[in-house]
């Protein structure tokens, strides 16, 4: 795993990315650690008092202010695909943690003191994810197991899956980004908004607003006609709470409840945009 990743430090084996970050995150009092107001759900839950980095209209994060322990940003957001400017924040000596469970395995791992990945997002199984980190003395011993790091049997079978997944080829991201770039142009001539549509973003992850008509309207008939889309992250399908990522955007309650979020996988095909195409511009003209 560790060299198809191009990592030079330590893998720690965990049930997945939002463990791997619970178990970085726990070892620095929470004062200490500054994160953006766009992280994961599970980046904001363990870091309540964390302080919050402002970002742009973009959701890229504009600055760090003072010194911290550790600086906490994803790599790509989970909702929009925004790829954060990891190597240009000003980290003063602070250590850099890194969500990347929506990057790993389709772009270079960034220059960061610990990683989060998840398997199941380039395509290994649900239940398996790892904490990459560079000096284990940065980690607070926990368990019987990884070292002494982490509590709880091996998943190996899993971990196998895992490291199968990222030795497969990856040439389908090019075409990926083509397929989102089709879909970005026609929900723009449609009428419809491309969010963070000037920021370089993931050929994987797209959210696009439809005026007029609710994301709680959008999936329901998106459901209807066999199409698999989600308000906010893909971890909140079954909600349908306001995005706190378009918030921290600066989008207004009756906006952000009007955009969807789509995923660009290796059996995307043309067909299936120009379906998703179709549909959405039926349901943007019966709203309108």
């Amino acid at each position: 795993i560790a060299d198809a990743l191009g990592w030079r430090g330590h893998v720690i084996f965990t049930s997945g990315a939002s463990e791997a970050i619970a178990l970085a995150l726990s070892h620095v009092p929470a004062a200490g650690i500054a994160t953006s107001p766009v992280e994961h759900d599970s980046v904001l839950r363990v870091t309540p008092a964390a302080e919050r980095l402002p970002v742009d209209a973009q959701g890229r994060v504009e600055r760090t202010p003072r010194p911290f322990r550790m600086i906490a940003v994803q790599h790509v957001n989970n909702e929009t695909g925004v790829i954060q400017p990891l190597e240009s924040l000003d980290r003063s000596g602070a250590l850099l943690f890194a969500d990347c469970a929506q990057s790993a395995g389709k772009l270079p791992l960034p220059d960061a003191d610990m990683i989060a990945i998840s398997a199941h997002k380039f395509g290994g199984p649900p239940g398996i994810g790892a904490l990459l980190v560079k000096d284990l003395a940065l980690l607070r011993p926990s368990g019987g197991q990884e070292q002494g790091y982490r509590a709880g049997t091996e998943n190996l079978p899993a971990a196998l899956a895992m490291a199968a997944a990222l030795e497969q080829r990856d040439d389908w991201l090019p075409r990926a980004e083509r397929l989102r770039a089709r879909l970005d142009r026609g929900i723009e001539q449609a009428g419809g908004e491309v969010i963070a549509s000037n920021a370089p973003r993931i050929a994987t992850i797209a959210s696009y607003r439809m005026p007029g008509v609710s994301a709680r309207a959008q999936l329901i008939q998106f459901d209807l006609a066999g199409i698999s889309v989600s308000a906010g992250s893909a971890c909140s399908s079954g909600s349908l709470k306001t995005s706190h990522v378009l918030n921290a955007m600066g989008w207004d309650e009756t906006a952000a409840s009007e955009v969807v979020r789509v995923s660009f996988g290796p059996a995307t095909t043309e067909a299936d945009v120009d379906r998703f195409l179709r549909d959405w511009t039926r349901l943007a003209e019966r709203g309108r």
